[in-house]
């Protein structure tokens, strides 16, 4: 369910905050970042059920690390796409969460610290 519900708040903002009758926002910024934590949570959920057979524990490390690399690349997609209109100092923080938390979420993925070894 989170996946579907992420996946159509990424795409429709506007259009699933209306049919879910939840209040209307002047940006779409807002519903499509939780879009991206609801389908971070959905792939967490995913991944612990696909992967266990294979070491990787999806709502661990392994989680945690497509749940930053997910919700990084939608902040940094906003960043580049879209039309926030903000201060400078906003999209200095924005960007230096954005890419650090790509940067974090690389690095796990590259020296493999999400694979358990107790199987």
């Amino acid at each position: 369910m989170n996946i579907i519900l992420g996946v159509l708040l990424l795409l429709f903002p506007v259009g699933i905050i209306d049919l879910l009758g939840l209040p209307p926002t002047n940006t779409n910024f807002y519903p499509s970042i939780l879009g991206a934590v609801l389908l971070d949570i959905g792939a967490a959920l995913f991944l612990k059920a696909a992967g266990f057979a294979k070491g990787i524990r999806g709502l661990g490390l392994g989680g945690a690390i497509v749940i930053n690399i997910i919700g990084s690349f939608v902040l940094i997609c906003w960043l580049i796409f879209g039309s926030l209109v903000i201060p400078l100092k906003g999209r200095i923080i924005l960007w230096a969460i954005g890419v650090g938390v790509s940067l974090i979420g690389i690095a796990e993925l590259v020296t493999k610290s999400w694979v358990y070894d107790d199987q």
